[in-house]
């Protein structure tokens, strides 16, 4: 069985040869394996980041469920959009940090957020200049260039899909589980809740549209994602029922209409968003259910309150286990995991919140080879 029969059996709720090994490695690892620095990624395209992580999961044969990492954007989107490019402000040994500007009537404007490209670690992207110690305008800059050009049309996902191949699935970013993202959104929220009530509203009506417009591609996806990275960090449930639910529950109906499978990503406490996407919407698939202190999440638990609701992706401790613990720990781990969610279906072993830039590759191994050979739902 290939792995995206797999992985469409495991979703459909139906019981395939074995468990689907799916380890969060989104970012680091794929990038390390290149052996460039990580800014050649995420700057300068070469190769963009989910193309390393394609190779990677073909190296590491696993099934993946390529969480939205291709960039797709429609003309219609940034039509209206200023003619954006990219500026180096500030390099070092050990990053390079950009600004996004413009030129208008002779006039250079400033994105108001600048982006940190590091050289062994992911970017962090949109920071206000102040917390970097850098004035609203640069005083000196330069172009970025060299640049390689990414088709992100719904062409360029044609392509992506073609090359995953029979290796998994490959998802497309629709929409998202949260509205408050940072800690000044909280101030924000409060002292204008009618702002964020109007803009949830708004952000349903552009996420709709834009579902209608990926299954309008010539291409469909195998899945959507509408995940958020801490979407109960920065809000709390009743923030998050006021401002997010209604889009969540609004695709997952559509997307289930449309035969389309759904999936969420958020890490950090989940607990309660399992329950309520479990009870109150129709989506598919939920990760990483962390456990303590990064999450909140008991994997058999879950699996008792919600395993035949939602297919349940998790959870092995990314730094505990898969980092830092043995091949042995990594074993028993994977073993645990099955026997806590596997029963009946709807499982994917997987880890918590994506696995550290030096994870051992014994590791890896030996979580994948585990859902091989144990991994049998019960």
């Amino acid at each position: 069985m290939t792995s995206s029969e797999r992985l469409r059996k495991v979703l459909r709720g139906e019981i395939p040869d074995c468990v689907p090994a799916a380890p969060d490695f989104s970012n680091m690892i794929p990038a390390k394996m290149t052996g460039k620095p990580f800014w050649d990624l995420y700057l300068y395209n070469d190769p963009p980041i989910w193309e390393a992580y394609v190779n990677c999961a073909k190296f590491f044969e696993i099934d993946t469920l390529m969480d939205g990492y291709f960039p797709l954007r429609f003309a219609e989107e940034t039509a209206n959009e200023p003619p954006w490019k990219k500026a180096i402000v500030s390099e070092s040994a050990e990053m390079i940090i950009t600004r996004d500007y413009y030129v208008e009537s002779g006039k250079t404007c400033w994105k108001d957020t600048a982006d940190v490209f590091y050289k062994y670690d992911p970017p962090t992207r949109n920071i206000k200049p102040e917390k970097l110690n850098l004035p609203p305008a640069p005083p000196k800059w330069r172009p970025v260039e060299n640049i390689k050009p990414v088709d992100c049309s719904p062409d360029g996902y044609k392509k992506i899909k073609q090359l995953i191949g029979e290796r998994g699935l490959a998802g497309v970013w629709v929409s998202s589980t949260g509205l408050l993202t940072c800690e000044e959104d909280i101030f924000a929220y409060y002292d204008n809740p009618r702002y964020f009530e109007k803009l949830a509203e708004e952000h349903l009506e552009k996420s709709v549209a834009r579902f209608e417009r990926v299954m309008a591609m010539d291409e469909k996806p195998d899945f959507i994602c509408l995940g958020c990275s801490g979407t109960l960090v920065f809000q709390t449930p009743e923030i998050f029922r006021k401002l997010a639910l209604p889009t969540v529950k609004e695709l997952t109906r559509m997307a289930k209409e449309a035969g389309v499978f759904t999936h969420i990503h958020s890490c950090g406490p989940e607990k309660e968003l399992v329950k309520i996407m479990a009870e109150e919407t129709d989506l598919t698939v939920i990760d990483p259910l962390e456990i303590p202190p990064m999450g909140d999440c008991n994997l058999a638990g879950l699996k008792r309150l919600y395993g035949k609701k939602l297919v349940l992706k998790g959870n092995l401790h990314t730094t505990d286990v898969m980092l830092n613990g043995t091949v042995d720990e990594v074993i028993q781990a994977s073993r645990k995991a099955i026997d806590d969610a596997a029963e009946g279906g709807r499982f994917i072993l997987s880890t918590g919140d994506q696995c550290g830039r030096d994870t051992p590759f014994e590791n890896l191994h030996a979580m994948i080879e585990t859902a091989r050979s144990y991994g049998k739902y019960r």
